[in-house]
Formats: C-alpha cells, sequence, structure tokens
C-alpha cells in the first residue's frame, strides 16, 4: 500500500512532526510493506523524521498576475463563483501526485479548527475524483468550527478518524457515518534522553511551555503567566524549565519564552530549553519533568503519555476531549477566557501539586488503554483498504 500525508506544513511546529513521526511508524509496525510519502509545505525541515520514503514539495504555488492561469481563474470565479480551477493551480504540488498512491491522509490534526479551508476542499475532491480512498487522519474539531461547506466536505472521506470523544460525538451527532473513534498518534512516539540542563533539578523540575497563539487572543494572559511564575518561585523551591514546541517564524513559542526567561533568569530557578530540539528531544525533557503547564497540545501529550501531571492553558475542543478520555473530566484544563486571571491559574496550579500523585496514578492507568486506542486507528485504516 502506498499512502500519501498532505495537509502539512512542515516540522518547526513539534507537534505536526509528532503526527507524522508517529504516524508513519506505527503504521508501517502493523501493515507491512507499505511506503509512506509527506507532502509538505516545508519539506526541507521534515528530513529530520526517518522512516518516511519520500517527501515531496506540497507548498502552495502563486498564481502571477496577467498569466493564462489568473485570466482564466478569474473569469471562473467572477462568472461562476468557481474556485476549483484557481485551487487546483495553487495546490498543484500535492494534487499532481494523487494518481501514484492508494490512500491519502489529511493528517493535519486541527486544520478544520480555522474556519472554512477551500484549498482542501479541493484535494480532497480531486482525491475522489481518481478513485483513491480519503482519510481524516486523528482530527479534531469543534461544534463551533462546523460549517455547511465543511460538513459537505467531510461526507467525502472515506474514513474520519476523531482523536477524542468530543469530537467523535460531536461529528454522529451531525449525521456522518464514516467516523472512527481512536486516540492522537503522538501518544505513542518515543522519546530520546539527552543530557540534563544546568539548574535542573532532578525530580524537581516544571516544564511551562506557552505560545503566541494564546499570548495574542489574549492579551491578559501574558500578565497570568508572569504572576504564575512568581507564585511557583515563591511558594515551592522548584526549577522552572520554560519549555518551546514551536518554532515557526510568527509563531516562536521561543521568543515569548525568552523575555519570561530574561525577567527570571537571576533568581538561579528559571532556565530555558534551546529551540533547535526535535519532538523526541523535547519529549524526552518533558518526561523527566515533575510537573507540567503548557499551551501546545503535542507538548502536553509528550507530558501525559509519561505519566507528569499536566495544566493545559487555555485551548480548545482537542484539549477538553483528551482530558476527558484521559481522567473522564475536563482536568486541568483553562480556556482562553480563564487564563487572564493570575488567581485562577495559581489556584488550579495549587491544585494540581495536591494531587499530583492521584494524577500521575490516573494517568497510569489510562495511558496503555489510549495507546492502544492510538494503533486502532491503524486497524480501520487497514480495513479501509482491504
Amino acid at each position: 500500500m502506498k499512502i500519501m500525508m498532505f495537509a502539512h506544513d512542515g516540522s518547526l511546529n513539534r507537534g505536526c512532526e509528532a503526527i507524522v513521526r508517529s504516524s508513519t511508524n506505527i503504521i508501517k509496525e502493523r501493515i507491512a510493506g507499505t511506503k509512506i510519502y509527506l507532502a509538505s509545505g516545508r519539506p526541507k525541515t521534515d528530513q529530520i523524521i526517518p522512516k518516511l520514503d519520500d517527501i515531496y514539495d506540497g507548498s502552495s504555488r502563486g498564481i502571477k498576475k496577467y498569466s493564462y492561469d489568473w485570466l482564466l481563474s478569474s473569469l471562473k470565479v467572477k462568472f461562476f463563483n468557481d474556485e476549483s480551477y484557481a485551487l487546483g493551480k495553487i495546490h498543484h504540488n500535492i494534487i499532481k501526485h494523487i494518481k501514484a498512491v492508494d490512500v491519502c491522509l489529511s493528517i493535519g490534526g486541527d486544520n478544520y479548527c480555522y474556519g472554512e479551508q477551500p484549498g482542501w476542499y479541493e484535494v480532497d475532491k480531486r482525491v475522489k475524483a481518481q478513485g483513491k480512498k480519503l482519510v481524516l487522519w486523528g482530527c479534531s474539531i469543534g461544534e463551533e468550527d462546523m460549517s455547511e461547506r465543511k460538513l459537505e466536505d467531510l461526507k467525502l472521506f472515506d474514513l474520519i478518524l476523531a482523536r477524542e470523544t468530543l469530537t467523535y460525538n460531536m461529528l454522529k451527532n451531525k449525521g456522518l457515518t464514516n467516523v472512527k473513534l481512536c486516540a492522537d498518534p503522538a501518544f505513542t512516539m518515543e522519546k530520546e534522553e539527552l543530557e540534563l540542563p544546568k539548574g535542573w533539578q532532578e525530580g524537581n523540575t516544571v516544564g511551562l511551555n506557552f505560545s503566541p497563539l494564546v499570548w495574542n487572543k489574549n492579551k491578559n494572559s501574558q500578565t497570568a503567566v508572569r504572576d504564575l511564575i512568581n507564585h511557583i518561585l515563591d511558594t515551592t523551591d522548584m526549577t522552572i524549565a520554560l519549555t518551546p514546541h514551536v518554532i515557526e517564524d510568527g509563531n516562536n513559542d521561543y521568543e515569548v519564552l525568552y523575555k519570561y526567561y530574561e525577567e527570571f533568569k537571576n533568581t538561579g530557578r528559571v532556565i530555558i530549553l534551546p529551540d533547535n530540539l526535535n519532538a523526541i528531544q523535547y519529549k524526552g525533557y518533558i518526561a523527566r519533568m515533575r510537573f507540567f503547564i503548557g499551551a501546545r497540545t503535542h507538548a502536553t501529550i509528550a507530558a501525559y503519555s509519561n505519566y507528569v501531571p499536566t495544566m493545559v492553558l487555555g485551548y480548545s475542543v482537542k484539549s477538553k476531549g483528551i482530558a476527558q478520555d484521559l481522567f473522564g473530566e475536563e482536568k486541568l484544563v483553562l480556556d482562553i477566557q480563564e487564563i487572564s486571571n493570575g488567581n485562577k491559574l495559581k489556584a488550579k496550579f495549587n491544585e494540581m501539586i495536591r494531587e499530583e500523585e492521584e494524577l500521575r496514578q490516573k494517568l497510569k492507568r489510562s495511558i496503555p488503554s489510549i495507546k492502544k486506542k492510538s494503533y486502532k486507528a491503524v486497524e480501520y485504516l487497514n480495513e479501509l483498504v482491504k
């Protein structure tokens, strides 16, 4: 079987890397002889993923003004409200590879959380027009993200694999019959343990990840997180390890975290992890933390999967759904509004400390079954192509 993964914009987002890396591993482990190709918006950043059979340049192409394609696109849009010709040209780097594969996996787990996606809708149509299998792999979608147009696109898929129960239930309630429940493949990802940095306290370090995404959505969260750092320094003897997980231009955790590092480094108890580690190396550090506080979903998955009690900052249906599946409740997940309140952050942190052992034991009980659900996605894929 030949599989092409698409809807991936490169591995400078270590969560996207984690999805590709772990999905490739579990598919190849369970389905012998599978070839996996990745169409990437930034192919050079994906060279770090070892088991891929090839990486294609899947970046979008512009349409040159006043060219034949530009004129034809303009006419089709103006007179027929038809974007398909233009979108086909823009996404040609992906579309040209469809004919050579058996299955196309749309792997952007939360692409459908960010408004309409006409480009991906067009690619999906082209996949089905060529008679290939189309799979939405490990997705999260909120009720608030749904539209009629999106629902029509989702009906095209041969298989939709929801990575948590909230998304699964919502899609089933929308009348979709092609949905199965699994778990994020990154729960199964291996880790690489590098040397611990100076200032790290073994067994007594709390990780803190924060993102420009949350920072920009809720400006007051910047002050609230500063209050939380002060609270940890004042009420515990722990080291705080600032932990980036996305290092793209314009969306760089390291830049946000470095401001906190500059402010608190003289305490001797605040360190920052480098911005050039890959997903398994970050996971190696996160696995050795006592607690983790994170805004990036795959940084929190790295913590959960190593039984590290975790608090989630200001995120969407995926974080709520993952926590629900792990704990039976949305445990220690703060929504985007709540994280502007420093007192709420401090109270949740105190709750995490109080329940440390209970949280760890719950994770030890639930993670094995969650990992089985990650592998379940491969079973459903295999059933589809048999």
